[in-house]
């Protein structure tokens, strides 16, 4: 958390992942075309908007994303329903049936 003492950082890369890829790439598209669909200082905001504890168990992405969604429905976007929704059906995908 700012202003507070983490300790030493390592400054080391590593391959991203998928999904990680794809977030960072939702976010150049939602920032950078017209119309724009949410501000990079939304994304802040989001980010910043987290509990302490929340934020650090959540990922780099983890809280960008946590962020995007929150920003597309306070600007309109993206409805609490739709999301459920899509949710749910992904959710779906992965569910094992009992034998």
């Amino acid at each position: 958390m700012g202003g507070l003492e983490a300790g030493h950082v390592k400054p080391t890369e590593h391959d991203y992942e998928f999904w990680e890829k794809n977030v960072d790439a939702m976010l150049v598209l939602l920032t950078s075309k017209s119309p724009k669909l949410m501000s990079v200082d939304q994304l802040r905001k989001g980010i910043e908007s987290l509990p302490p504890d929340a934020y650090e168990k959540m990922s780099y992405y983890e809280r960008w994303i946590f962020s995007i969604t929150q920003a597309l429905q306070y600007n309109g976007v993206l409805t609490t329903e739709e999301l459920s929704r899509k949710l749910e059906e992904v959710q779906s995908r992965y569910e094992t049936e009992e034998v």
